[in-house]
């Protein structure tokens, strides 16, 4: 092989990594949405802003009787 073969398969694999890096930081930050939008939903982000308040507020609510 010459110089310029062994030159451009190295750029190109280079450039293939970097393509797959992009595309692996995309998808984590597609999966924290996600996960940040299921929470939202099911209500598992209020968890932490009932730190401060006093006992019995913000607990469930027993609707059985």
């Amino acid at each position: 092989m010459d110089t310029i073969s062994l030159v451009t398969g190295l750029l190109a694999a280079q450039a293939g990594n970097v393509q797959t890096q992009i595309a692996a930081t995309i998808l984590k930050s597609n999966a924290d949405a996600e996960k940040s939008a299921v929470l939202t939903l099911l209500g598992g982000a209020q968890q932490s802003s009932l730190a401060n308040v006093g006992p019995g507020i913000g607990g469930n609510i027993d609707l059985s009787a």
